[in-house]
C-alpha cells in the first residue's frame, strides 16, 4: 500500500492560508497522475491500479485536478510558473491529448515564464515515438524515464515490466522528436544484482543520447511484496557495503563522461540539471495538485487527502482536499535548509548556521567531511551526508 500522510493540523476547507503567509519567491507546480498499470514490488508510491481505483475514471481524476487547480489561483493569486512536473504513478497512463490538455489547464490558471521547464515521468512500456511527438508538441520539455536496470533478473526482481532495452530505446526516441532534456532513472542495490549488473546499466545509459541520470539505492519499504519477501528469507536485504560501493561507480562513471553530481542522487551534464527538483532542495513555493501531492506556500505545508475518490469528492464537493497541514516556525524552516541544502553540490550559505553550528565547522573540515567555499558550506562525503548534518545541527 501507499506510504502514509503525516498527521498535521487540520486545513481549513476553503484552502486559504494562514493571515500574513507571504506567496512571494519562485513557483512551481506538480501534479500527481496516480495510475499505474502494475504495482511495482518495490514501490510504495501513492499510485493505483484500475482495480484498486473502483471505477473511478480519468475524466474525473481530470475535472478534480481542473478544479484543484482554480482552487490554486484563488488562494496565491496569478503566479508566472517556473516549472512544471506531471508525476505518478504513471503520468504517460493518460493519453498524450489528456496530458497535454491537463498542462493546458495548468497554463491557464498560471501562466508559464519564459524559458519554463516542463517535466513528465514516464516508464518506457508506456510510450511510443508518436506519444513522446505529441507531448513534445504539446509544451512539454523534458521527460524522465524509469529504467531503473537494463538486467532481466534485475528487472523481474523489481517486478519491472518493460523488456531490458525499452528504457534505452524510448530516451532515443525522446531525443529524436526534439526534447530539451531526457533523464533516465535507476535504482541500485537490488537483491541480486552484482556489480557487473550495475555497470551494464550504467553503460547503457551512457550510450544514449541524456543529460540527466537519478540513481537511487533501493528502499525496502514496510508494506510492500518486496518487503514481504525479504522477511520470508527469498530475497536478501539490500547490503550497505554494497550500496555505497555502487554508488561510487556509478559517480566516478558518470563523472568521467562529463556529469556532475549536483545533488547526492543526481547527476547532469551543464545545463540539464532539473530545474524543479531544485525548487524543493532551495526551499521555493510550490502547489500540488492531485491525490496525496504536498504543497509548499510561505512556510506552510499541506498535502491533499491520498485516494483518488476522496480526492476527488472533496473537489466535487466545493471543498479543499487538502487534509492537513503544518505551519513551520522559522528555526524548522531554518532546520529544513540546512538538510536540503547539503544535498546540493552548490552547498549551504554559511550564515544559515547559528553561531555554535558554525564553531563545529573547523573539526568537520580537519577530517575532510566538509569544505568552505567562499561563504558557503559544502559536504565533501556524500554517503556520510547524513551523520554529517547531525553532527553538525544544534
Amino acid at each position: 500500500m501507499a506510504s502514509q500522510l503525516p498527521d498535521g493540523d487540520p486545513a481549513p476547507s476553503n484552502g486559504s492560508l494562514p493571515a500574513g503567509t507571504s506567496t512571494n519567491g519562485p513557483f512551481s507546480v506538480y501534479v500527481h497522475v496516480p495510475f499505474c498499470r502494475t504495482r511495482c514490488g518495490y514501490c510504495d508510491f501513492n499510485t493505483y491500479t484500475a482495480a484498486e481505483l473502483g471505477g473511478l475514471s480519468t475524466d474525473t481524476f481530470l475535472d478534480a485536478a481542473r478544479a484543484e487547480l482554480d482552487l490554486a489561483s484563488t488562494v496565491v493569486g496569478e503566479r508566472q510558473v517556473q516549472t512544471v512536473f506531471f508525476g505518478g504513478g504513471t503520468p504517460t497512463m493518460l493519453p498524450a491529448a489528456e496530458l497535454v490538455a491537463l498542462l493546458g489547464a495548468v497554463r491557464e490558471r498560471f501562466p508559464l515564464a519564459a524559458g519554463a521547464e516542463v517535466t513528465t515521468e514516464a516508464n518506457p512500456d508506456s510510450v511510443d515515438q508518436d506519444y513522446l511527438a505529441a507531448l513534445r508538441d504539446g509544451g512539454f520539455t523534458r521527460i524522465s524515464m524509469g529504467l531503473q536496470s537494463v538486467v532481466p533478473h534485475v528487472l523481474a526482481t523489481l517486478d519491472r515490466t518493460h523488456t531490458p532495452g525499452r528504457g534505452v530505446e524510448a530516451a532515443r526516441w525522446a531525443a529524436d522528436v526534439g526534447f530539451e532534456h531526457v533523464s533516465l532513472d535507476l535504482i541500485y542495490g537490488t537483491p541480486g544484482e552484482s556489480v557487473d549488473d550495475w555497470r551494464a546499466s550504467l553503460d547503457a545509459v551512457t550510450a544514449v543520447p541524456v543529460d540527466h541520470v537519478s540513481a537511487y539505492s533501493l528502499i525496502v519499504e514496510q508494506g510492500t511484496r518486496l518487503a514481504v519477501r525479504v522477511r520470508r528469507g527469498e530475497l536478501a536485504m539490500p547490503d550497505d557495503d554494497d550500496l555505497a560501493d555502487k554508488y561510487l561507480v556509478a559517480d566516478e562513471r558518470l563523472s568521467a563522461l562529463g556529469f556532475h553530481n549536483y545533488e547526492t542522487s543526481n547527476w547532469a551534464l551543464p545545463g540539464g540539471e532539473c530545474r524543479h527538483n531544485l525548487a524543493y532542495w532551495r526551499g521555493a513555493n510550490w502547489w500540488g495538485i492531485g491525490p496525496g501531492a504536498h504543497s509548499h506556500v510561505g512556510g506552510v505545508r499541506f498535502w491533499n487527502r491520498k485516494h483518488p475518490r476522496a480526492y476527488a469528492q472533496a473537489l466535487a464537493s466545493g471543498v479543499s482536499p487538502a487534509q492537513g497541514r503544518e505551519v513551520l516556525t522559522d528555526d524548522e524552516r531554518r532546520v529544513e535548509r540546512v538538510l536540503l541544502e547539503l544535498r546540493l553540490a552548490e552547498g549551504l550559505p554559511l550564515d544559515v548556521l547559528t553561531p555554535t553550528e558554525r564553531a563545529r565547522v573547523p573539526a568537520l573540515e580537519r577530517e575532510g567531511l566538509v569544505g568552505v567555499e567562499g561563504d558557503r558550506l559544502v559536504v565533501r562525503r556524500r554517503l556520510l551526508a547524513d551523520g554529517i548534518i547531525c553532527d553538525l545541527l544544534d
